[in-house]
């Protein structure tokens, strides 16, 4: 992987970093009464964890695109970033994944306890979208209001959760690939999805240029929980900073558990190809995202 986009990636989430802890502050903002210290310790736990904070990447190099700047696209990444890191709070908890690790930490209700955690999840859940409806995230409302619909679908029933929910269904009762596909589409697909949507919402893209960049996030989409996979079998707890082989364990539904490694890894191959495909057409402007579909497959943790 090229030295530049390695930069690049690390610079971004410096900067997505430090937003976040300045908006993790324990001092109440307008219109709240205080900022209980315990909660904001555990959302701050599960928040500012390290990370490659690959979604709000997604966002910020998506709207760089149409020529927005990251100081104007960081919060929306911001608030994404929040999304993602409540949706694993809460997918750690022992009647979810059950997990005692996260990216080499303690998961939050085991640095602190369940039901702090619980709160913890929701509490980022809704400062999503607190920062991405504030006009610090576009000047037009009409924007704001059309990115937080997204997001609302994107994560909720029919997106992210429904996912998870069909992913606790499927270890009592296995679903075929096109099962397991649509599962994977919604609790990892959608929020990528929306990374690279919401770029191109925040730079009024045209229609035809939306959808380029939405078929782009849903195929990367898909590589992503391909590599994911991958890693779950053949890498380790060191590397990855959490638990690994646990899929099998718990019998959960893969693509790996129904076709094998070498055809996993055949589909990733075709994935990379097809994400790369869908950008052709903005040439050179679009190279750190080509980028990006070869990081995700490279990734070792």
């Amino acid at each position: 992987m090229a030295y530049s986009f390695q930069k690049t990636l690390k610079t971004t989430a410096e900067a997505v970093n430090q937003r976040l802890d300045q908006i993790m502050s324990t001092e109440a903002g307008e219109g709240e009464v205080v900022r209980p210290a315990k909660l904001v310790a555990a959302m701050r736990h599960g928040l500012l964890n390290g990370g490659k904070r690959l979604r709000p990447f997604l966002v910020i190099q998506s709207a760089a695109l149409f020529g927005i700047d990251q100081s104007r696209s960081l919060q929306a990444a911001c608030a994404l970033e929040c999304l993602h890191s409540y949706s694993l709070v809460h997918d750690d908890l022992p009647q979810m994944d059950d997990d005692d690790l996260r990216r080499g930490q303690p998961t939050v209700h085991r640095a602190f306890d369940e039901a702090t955690a619980i709160l913890a999840g929701d509490a980022l859940l809704t400062l999503a979208f607190d920062l991405i409806t504030d006009p610090k995230c576009h000047d037009d409302s009409g924007v704001r209001c059309e990115l937080a619909s997204l997001l609302a679908r994107a994560s909720g029933m029919g997106g992210m959760i429904g996912g998870q929910m069909l992913d606790l269904a499927a270890e009592t009762q296995t679903p075929d690939e096109a099962g397991i596909r649509m599962m994977q589409q919604m609790k990892t697909g959608a929020l990528i999805r929306f990374a690279c949507t919401a770029g191109a919402v925040l730079g009024q893209a045209s229609d035809s240029e939306r959808a380029r960049l939405a078929h782009f996030g849903e195929t990367i989409g898909l590589a992503f929980q391909l590599a994911d996979d991958l890693l779950d079998v053949t890498s380790n707890a060191e590397t990855m900073g959490k638990a690994v082989g646990k899929d099998a364990g718990r019998g959960k539904a893969t693509l790996i558990g129904l076709l094998g490694v070498n055809e996993v890894r055949r589909l990733l191959s075709e994935a990379v190809t097809e994400a790369s495909d869908c950008l052709s057409e903005f040439g050179a402007k679009a190279d750190i995202l080509q980028q990006t579909a070869q990081f995700i497959v490279e990734r070792r943790s």
